[in-house]
């Protein structure tokens, strides 16, 4: 059977700016297509919120934070110090026209077209991910798992029907425990009066940063170069891709695919695309040695954060903050994680904590870019994933290896066309 290069007429050298979850699953996919890989990153493989994320593969997460009833919460959200969202007062006039652009997608229609776009790109996160791993000696940080969301009660369960709605339309049905039920699921929750929607067939990666690093010691050692540096320019001639300019240097390559997250921008408008592209900063504790641990991740509804077990650690992930690139850690989205994991486990204790503060991409439609840029003939984009970055990074190397090799994906890419803002 011929692989993806020879099929395309021969392998590429195939330059990638960016080395998260996305990067490195580009680099290996196109590898086993055939390719020679240079995968490239500013700080390093997992250096950004590959890092830190949450650690889920969270395949039910499919509704973007742009739901109709936004436009009535948002403004007591960004007021309120218990609400999950900051902003930057000082950031506001800046992000402002990518604000109004961000809140017309908050329709019934338009939140139910990304919802169908999201699917495909994370829908099997899982399966995606083992297939992603397999021989590389990333496997075991894949824990299979299922999923809980957590309600104080019913009622705040059944006041998010719309989005249950959407993902049960798209095979997601949990399992409801209460009193209990709850106890008899997870005895971390004995006692509490809450509800746990439960959906299964999801995962976790137990230590982000390091799966996403034997992923790229897989890339290495299977032939890939690894280059530490921040790329100022494409390369082209007659409207083809010939090389990168890295630190003064010209790097010759066939093909380029930009997946750098938060720190597109620049380089996506070399390219000719002005993305409306922005971060969303996102923030984690770490608790080393708790005195107890949940069975599996759960997303606590009434703080937006996500509780996910870790080797040695418990994760508290979560929280939006608008801030932008530049600006250093907030401490109020600190003392926020710290405040929620007290209502919902008071009597939990721990040796250590750590923090960390990272950029979560996302476009205005919360929908990612995946694919060629028009017009210029070797450039690729994979970016703008917002919240599942790490659940769909694994899906969308793969589409973009197959794209690479010439071959057309068994999936309609309209929905992320890297030019359909202009």
């Amino acid at each position: 059977m011929l692989n993806g290069a020879e099929q395309s007429g021969g392998a590429k050298t195939v330059a990638i700016v960016g080395a998260g979850i996305v990067g490195v699953s580009t680099a290996i996919w196109a590898q086993r297509a055939g390719h020679r890989v240079i995968l490239i990153d500013r700080d390093g493989p997992a250096a950004g919120t590959s890092f830190g994320n949450a650690g889920l593969l969270a395949t039910s997460a499919v509704v973007p934070v742009t739901t109709p009833d936004l436009w009535t919460k948002a403004p007591g959200m960004v007021l309120r110090p218990d609400s999950p969202l900051f902003l930057r007062w000082s950031y506001l006039p800046k992000i402002a026209p990518w604000l109004l652009r961000f809140m017309s997608h908050a329709t019934d229609t338009k939140t139910r077209a990304a919802a169908k776009a999201l699917f495909p790109i994370i829908g099997d996160s899982l399966a995606d991910h083992q297939a992603l791993a397999e021989g590389t000696g990333a496997e075991p940080w894949i824990v299979p798992t299922d999923y809980m969301y957590y309600y104080g009660s019913r009622a705040s369960y059944e006041a998010g029907r719309y989005s249950w709605d959407i993902k049960t339309g798209l095979g997601f049905h949990p399992t409801e425990y209460e009193g209990a039920a709850l106890a008899g699921y997870d005895p971390i929750f004995a006692g509490k009066d809450g509800l746990g929607a439960v959906v299964p067939n999801h995962g976790r990666i137990s230590d982000p940063g390091a799966y996403v690093k034997a992923l790229a010691d897989h890339v290495v050692a299977a032939g890939g170069t690894l280059r530490i540096g921040v790329v100022e320019a494409v390369l082209r001639e007659g409207g083809k891709v010939t090389g990168l300019r890295l630190g003064g240097e010209t790097l010759p390559c066939d093909a380029m695919v930009l997946t750098a997250g938060a720190w597109s921008g620049p380089l996506a408008k070399d390219l000719g695309l002005a993305l409306p592209l922005e971060t969303e900063r996102g923030y984690n504790i770490e608790l080393w040695n708790p005195s107890k641990m949940p069975k599996v991740p759960v997303m606590v509804s009434a703080g937006s954060f996500v509780m996910t077990p870790m080797e040695g650690r418990l994760r508290l992930a979560g929280i939006v903050e608008l801030g932008g690139l530049k600006a250093g850690p907030s401490e109020a989205p600190f003392k926020l994680l710290r405040r929620h994991l007290a209502q919902v486990l008071p009597d939990l204790t721990w040796d250590e904590e750590t923090k960390w503060m990272g950029h979560r991409p996302t476009l205005s439609d919360s929908v990612p870019v995946i694919g060629p840029v028009p017009g210029m003939e070797g450039a690729y984009m994979g970016l703008g994933h917002q919240h599942i970055g790490l659940t769909g990074g694994a899906k969308t190397g793969r589409l973009l290896a197959q794209m690479l090799s010439g071959q057309t994906p068994n999936l309609d890419m309209t929905p992320y066309r890297p030019d359909r803002f202009h």
